[in-house]
């Protein structure tokens, strides 16, 4: 069994880029012979950007929510909050002992506000605060708190991979053969979206779909993808963003059917309205059980702390390990 572990930074409501980008794939994945998954909320991670209690539980929630509506099975997976999880911090302020503030210095996150700060004529530090600057060594400690052996990431997270690879030498070299170091997993058949206007679908553009709009919504939100000025009777191109997006939704018939009437020419709002109808249809499953979880939070608690007693027993056998590498009782 090769063990794979997921961090989930609840910051606000997923969208389908999200959904198809990363959380379908990471749930099919789960399902693999031979994989052995851990997925935890990242809430200490998400102190970096949210500064209000009430929004972090609500988000931990959402997120929450969103992975059971997509269909993880948390009897197949181990699911939970990483603050539950204390053995974390405690592994955490020990590996900081080993950890060079160089290496945290080359961080990307860390470096990006460094060279604006730069620009603008500022202290280079101003903004940064323990928490951001530290946040690949947080994310180290959730790695080898379960001996992972690999972490599924984009390409812009590698380095923190990286990183905890680094800094779980330092620590060996010093106390033996402690920590596993872990790999990390790319799947380069992650999606990557298009949003409205035609660019990545990312939050910070303003041009995403929401996951589990409700269908006024839906329909109101596909209704605002930027289109060309074609004539209803002009053929469409189906490299078109409405087609992109279409295809991820219908089946192999439907693709095949509307691809003709985008080359034989297709009003845009006509082309919208079948869009939103095959997404609907996708998304309407999801959509109530998202709802069903978020109005039974109960159950999401139980999933959560079921979760947690299960990574727990692989929490406290990797940190009585390093306890007594480093001499504490």
């Amino acid at each position: 069994m090769k063990r794979y572990v997921t961090g989930i930074k609840p910051t606000g409501n997923a969208h389908i880029g999200n959904y198809f980008g990363a959380i379908k794939p990471a749930i099919e994945f789960s399902e693999q012979e031979g994989v052995e998954s851990f997925y935890f909320m990242a809430d200490y991670h998400a102190l970096t950007t949210i500064k209000s209690g009430e929004e972090l539980r609500e988000h931990t929630y959402e997120i929450a929510c969103t992975w059971l509506a997509c269909g993880l099975n948390p009897d197949k997976v181990v699911m939970y909050r990483q603050s539950d999880i204390p053995e974390v911090f405690e592994l955490f302020t020990i590996i900081n002992n080993v950890t060079p503030k160089g290496l945290m210095n080359r961080a990307h996150a860390y470096k990006a506000i460094v060279e604006k700060n730069a620009e603008q004529g500022i202290n280079i530090d101003d903004g940064v605060n323990m928490g951001l600057y530290s946040y690949p060594v947080l994310m180290a400690a959730d790695i080898f708190m379960v001996d992972a052996d690999y972490v599924p990431v984009g390409l812009d997270q590698k380095q923190h991979i990286e990183i905890a690879r680094d800094i779980a030498t330092y620590f060996n070299n010093r106390y033996g053969n402690v920590l596993k170091t872990p790999d990390e997993y790319i799947d380069k058949q992650f999606a990557v979206l298009e949003g409205l206007d035609g660019r990545k679908m990312s939050k910070s553009y303003n041009n995403t779909i929401g996951l589990f709009l409700p269908e006024n919504q839906l329909k109101k939100t596909i209704n605002r993808i930027v289109t060309d000025s074609s004539l209803p009777t002009d053929p469409k191109p189906l490299d078109c963003t409405v087609n992109k997006l279409y295809k991820l939704f219908a089946t192999a018939e439907e693709q095949e059917a509307f691809d003709a009437k985008l080359t034989a020419g297709i009003g845009w709002g006509d082309a919208k309205k079948e869009l939103f109808e095959v997404a609907n249809r996708y998304i309407s499953p999801m959509r109530a059980k998202y709802d069903y979880y978020m109005s039974h939070r109960d159950e999401v608690d139980k999933i959560l702390e079921d979760g947690a007693k299960k990574a727990r027993v692989y929490a406290r056998e990797v940190i009585q390990k390093v306890r007594k590498a480093i001499g504490v009782k």
